[in-house]
């Protein structure tokens, strides 16, 4: 299933690049539909944009238990980070059938939009819209590069902007949500397994930093007349990097830069970067952040420029569902638990359901990039472990 989207949204530097709400993100819901109806799924999609594909077999009663995950991408990501959960929660509705069990729960699958944040700026917007953790008002008001609002991007794409946010009804139908996802980082292999069960995520926010300075002419402009806002933003990246390293177990990136105008000749008049920072502990992020904010303020003032920060996003360190996990081990006995480092739409939905995820092997331990990777044998193993899970959190029995 996955090398048939491996040509949607190849990006020519490598990789693929895959927006949320749009013509990319179209031709991978697509797919997505044919797969689920070719299965006998009742496909809709929502008002936040989520894509639902339900299986309830006759009898089948009470609340549901949903997989699945995102299709969308970072610049140049890779191409198991979302996709690789949507097609192993596939994969187990055709594993469960050919063993002869039927649940007695239904099952959704479910593919969550913008879960990057790559084109918003809004990590995991549809998750965050459907459980209430974004206000409508601001998600529409947020706009993409090229100036388009989310509101102009919904309406697009088919959806009415009216409508977004918290959907009560449809959480109260869920049970609990499993989400199955590549592992980013090198944790089953140093532990030797092909599966995890996650017991965590990582408390992360972003933050956008605005330098303010004076533009000028690149020839004309003598160095020692320059408020140059590029040099302020370069000591301030280099500063991150080493608070970042002050601080045990903390994270602290800048992977993303725009210098305003941008011309080569050109002194540049502003720049904005974006700071991602991390810790498990929320109130080491805070203070790690403090820092930061007081020396990009000192940095600015000695380049002879202004500086402001400002937080995007910011989601707390999430402890997987205790009674989910117990209910994970006992159907994949022997299964190590992992923490990740990366946010996921499970814990943005944690927040309201009982919620839990899976994690397989990445024999590279990179992700976010063109070498991400799963082998073949990782990946059967994945889809049946999370049909195991399926089988045991729906109370599966023999088909009739």
């Amino acid at each position: 299933m996955l090398a048939e989207i491996a040509h949607i949204g190849a990006d020519p530097r490598g990789g693929y690049s895959r927006p949320g709400y749009g013509h990319e993100d179209r031709e991978l819901r697509e797919w997505f539909g044919v797969h689920a109806e070719a299965r006998g799924l009742e496909v809709h999609r929502d008002v936040n944009g989520i894509v639902w594909a339900w299986w309830r077999p006759r009898g089948s009663a009470g609340p549901a238990v949903v997989t699945g995950s995102h299709l969308d991408s970072v610049p140049g990501g890779g191409g198991y980070d979302g996709p690789l959960g949507v097609a192993s929660a596939l994969a187990a509705v055709d594993l469960l059938r050919e063993r002869g069990v039927t649940p007695s729960r239904p099952v959704a699958l479910a593919v969550f939009p913008e879960e990057e944040g790559s084109r918003f700026g809004l990590a995991c917007l549809g998750s965050r819209l459907m459980a209430g953790a974004v206000a409508p008002e601001r998600a529409l008001a947020l706009k993409d590069r090229d100036g388009t609002t989310l509101a102009e991007a919904l309406i697009r794409d088919g959806l009415d902007p009216r409508h977004v946010g918290m959907d009560r009804e449809s959480l109260d139908g869920i049970g609990c949500f499993v989400e199955l996802h590549v592992e980013q980082g090198r944790g089953l292999i140093d532990l030797g397994h092909p599966i995890a069960i996650g017991s965590s995520i990582l408390g992360h926010g972003r933050w956008r930093i605005t330098v303010d300075g004076q533009g000028n002419h690149a020839g004309t402009t003598l160095m020692a007349d320059r408020r140059d806002p590029m040099v302020a933003a370069a000591r301030m990246v280099v500063a991150i990097r080493e608070a970042g390293r002050d601080v045990p177990d903390a994270r602290a990136t800048v992977g993303r830069i725009e210098p305003v105008p941008g011309g080569t000749n050109v002194i540049a008049s502003r720049v904005s970067f974006w700071l991602d920072a991390r810790h498990p502990d929320d109130a080491v992020t805070a203070a790690l952040v403090t820092r930061i904010r007081d020396s990009v303020e000192l940095i600015a003032a000695e380049e002879g420029c202004r500086a402001d920060v400002r937080e995007e996003s910011l989601s707390p360190t999430v402890d997987f569902d205790r009674s989910l996990r117990a209910e994970l081990r006992a159907a994949l006995p022997g299964a190590p638990e992992l923490g990740s480092g990366a946010g996921h739409d499970a814990g943005v939905m944690a927040g309201a359901i009982p919620t839990g995820m899976l994690f397989v092997r990445n024999p590279t331990g990179v992700s976010h990039a063109p070498e991400e990777r799963v082998e073949d044998a990782d990946a059967e193993l994945g889809a049946g472990a999370l049909a195991d899970v399926l089988a045991s959190l729906t109370g599966a029995g023999p088909s009739a």
